[in-house]
């Protein structure tokens, strides 16, 4: 690798040198005319590389562990590009670890956009990265994951300089300038943070222990478990200093396991308790799975209750085993936690639609839940069944009291924190009435159809 003089912002520029070295030499000098050093990491495999990089392909081989010969005998390029991409992130974490980037830049179509998110997705959040890709006006979902990836779409082929490359590939250089510039002057958070997880279904508690966070001088996340939420929560866990965390919203594990449409994948629910981070464990929201509209609801669960979310989304009621199951998982992953642990179970229903007024209530779930989890737990944690709803106002304080047996919270102090009271609320003094919290209009369980059967 080339060594940096150290006196100005660099820039990590990840491009395939062989079929995109003019486009990148053009973005680097616009780096350079902004004040910024570019470091470029070549990822080409096939032909001449124009010109000096920092990171040479070569080196990216090696820091994967491979040769040119185990790029030549694989048997497609998705295999060549994995590879690379390995020994990328490896080159381009050595250089952020190092304090020798500030920021990372990368182009391509295909391949190239594979390439440079694939390394770009290994770096924390805030760290500034941008893509300029030819697919960005498509669906991005596989490329960005749950990360802060800024796309921008080249309108044309990046294929040689012409009038439109010239204009996308500056402002692409331009962003990434801003984005670093700024950051170097933005202060670094000093208060404790605490990670919440919810969805609008649970959102009246959620928003009371955002409020219960701000009194205690904490600073807070919150997450929705919409599939990539409990993604990204899990990846703010392994990279953030977090200092307490608050599972409000286990529905993503409902969905991955029976499947739903809000699926994180198998690591959902592992990361605090592996950390050791103070956790409290509340099984909200897994009363219901997510599917599609109420007509495809039908066809994959039918004979099930069904409450129609809005037209894109219904939410079925879960059966009693389904919550079995997930209470034994729970257990297992708290029988092998490394740190404090709280599993509160709000007997009373675990969303607004597990309500005793709501549109699908099962008063069994709760209990069977617990009786399931003690069951299966084999370590010492703080368990408690609480003889509340899970949004009842009084179950916040339930959780604050256990985040402070289990050592999560502790009083900081914080000059002028705001002003503001806990918010009251009955979510079903009408069904009829806009959902404060969710944005969500409900409806009466009668006029979404008790039951999914044609």
């Amino acid at each position: 690798m080339l060594k940096t003089d150290g006196k100005t912002s660099k820039v990590l520029l990840i491009a395939a040198m062989d079929t995109k070295g003019v486009e990148a030499r053009y973005i680097e000098s616009c780096l350079a005319k902004a004040g910024f050093t570019t470091l470029i990491m070549d990822m080409g495999i096939r032909g001449k590389r124009p010109g000096p990089v920092a990171v040479t392909r070569d080196e990216v081989l090696r820091a994967a562990g491979k040769t040119w010969d185990d790029i030549r005998n694989v048997t497609s390029e998705g295999d060549a590009v994995d590879i690379m991409i390995s020994g990328g992130v490896k080159c381009a974490l050595a250089l952020y670890k190092a304090d020798l980037i500030q920021g990372v830049i990368s182009l391509g179509g295909t391949m190239g956009t594979t390439l440079g998110t694939g390394v770009m997705r290994a770096f924390p959040i805030g760290f500034p990265k941008v893509m300029i890709s030819t697919i960005a006006a498509k669906d991005t979902e596989a490329f960005i994951g749950n990360m802060d990836i800024f796309m921008l779409n080249s309108v044309s082929d990046l294929a040689g300089l012409n009038r439109i490359t010239r204009k996308v590939l500056r402002n692409g250089a331009l962003a990434i300038a801003g984005l670093v510039r700024e950051r170097e002057f933005h202060d670094e958070f000093s208060r404790p943070l605490a990670v919440l997880t919810t969805l609008g279904t649970t959102e009246a508690t959620a928003a009371r222990m955002r409020i219960h966070f701000e009194a205690w001088g904490y600073e807070s996340v919150t997450f929705h478990t919409t599939g990539t939420g409990g993604q990204a929560m899990e990846r703010m866990v392994n990279f953030e200093p977090v200092s307490a965390v608050v599972d409000l919203s286990l529905h993503e594990l409902i969905d991955h396991h029976f499947g739903g449409a809000f699926d994180p994948g198998p690591e959902r629910g592992r990361a605090a308790l592996q950390k050791g981070i103070p956790t409290v464990i509340v099984p909200g929201n897994i009363d219901f799975l997510v599917t599609g509209p109420m007509a495809q609801a039908r066809v994959n669960f039918p004979g099930r209750r069904g409450h129609k979310h809005n037209a894109n989304i219904t939410c079925v009621r879960t059966s009693l085993e389904e919550i079995q199951r997930i209470a034994e998982i729970m257990a297992g992953y708290c029988n092998e936690s490394t740190g404090p642990v709280a599993v509160l179970v709000p007997m009373k229903g675990f969303s607004c639609l597990d309500h005793e007024d709501g549109p699908q209530p099962d008063p069994e779930g709760p209990r069977v839940f617990a009786e399931t989890f003690a069951k299966a737990l084999t370590r010492t944690i703080h368990f408690e069944t609480v003889p509340l709803h899970i949004n009842d106002e009084a179950f916040s304080e339930v959780i604050v009291g256990a985040l402070q047996k289990i050592g999560g919270l502790r009083k900081i102090e914080v000059d002028r924190l705001p002003s503001r009271q806990p918010a009251t609320w009955n979510p079903y003094s009408s069904l009829h009435t806009l959902d404060r919290f969710s944005g969500n209009q409900h409806t009466t369980p009668e006029a979404t159809g008790d039951a999914l059967a044609a």
